[in-house]
């Protein structure tokens, strides 16, 4: 089945603050140099970030649709989970995964093909403090951070508010994409493009759209994003890491 066939088996967003059982849920639909997004941007503090890869038994939830469908709309239920991070054919990580502040993949820095060597490639994070943020992997390791969760994926799409060096203004390859930023506030932006994007348009929406500093590509073509227990899009689309936000207790 192309990918085309499978965008329309799936709601593709709208604003989104009806869904997740009465929940403030930050996302809504936007369109950018004319191609559609839904975009969730979260204040720190009023919300907590984790990455999750499987279940107590060790087996992998697979997709963003089985790890919502396990969490249900109970009171620990992620606000918005998408896929985290690039993966193995066993849904193993790529790169670097933090997961509770255990370590299960250490930071890859040698060469390879494909997206997430096409440096710089970077890293997601979330401190022991709590505290989110993205940086370049020669950044982040020189920075020695303790880490509560952290997935490293790659090309960076903006690195200290300039587009990724390598990143064509308007490349030939369109494909469904997701990624993730942090903007100068220090908000945290989780978005996915609804119809096929370059990466420069990708790239240019984190930067000039959501206002991000830093943002990183997560995956493409299996890009998936669930609110709730409500897939927005992806539906069954494979996933390894994946990525989640959840209302922080006691926030403000």
């Amino acid at each position: 089945m192309t990918l085309g066939a499978l965008l329309c088996m799936v709601p593709l967003g709208g604003p989104a603050t009806a869904i997740a059982e009465g929940r403030d849920v930050p996302c809504q639909s936007v369109t950018f140099e004319g191609a559609r997004y839904l975009s969730c941007t979260f204040d720190p503090a009023r919300t907590e970030f984790a990455v999750h890869h499987g279940r107590a038994d060790g087996t992998a939830y697979g997709s963003v649709r089985a790890f919502a469908a396990s969490k249900g709309t109970s009171e620990d239920a992620p606000t918005v989970a998408m896929n985290g991070g690039m993966y193995h054919a066993d849904l193993s990580p790529v790169g670097l995964y933090v997961e509770d502040g255990r370590e299960r993949m250490g930071l890859v820095t040698s060469d390879g093909p494909g997206n997430f060597h096409l440096k710089p490639n970077g890293v997601f994070f979330v401190t022991e403090d709590g505290e989110p943020g993205v940086l370049e992997t020669k950044a982040f390791a020189e920075a020695n951070l303790s880490m509560r969760h952290a997935t490293q994926s790659g090309p960076m799409l903006v690195i200290d508010g300039a587009i990724h060096p390598r990143i064509l203004p308007n490349g030939s390859t369109r494909f469904i994409r997701n990624g993730v930023g942090v903007t100068g506030d220090g908000s945290v932006v989780f978005a996915v493009s609804l119809d096929r994007v370059s990466f420069g348009n990708f790239a240019r929406f984190f930067r000039d759209h959501a206002g991000a500093r830093n943002a990183l590509f997560l995956d493409g073509k299996v890009s998936a994003l669930a609110i709730g227990p409500d897939m927005q899009i992806g539906s069954w689309f494979p996933a390894g890491p994946i990525l989640a936000a959840y209302p922080k207790a006691g926030g403000d």
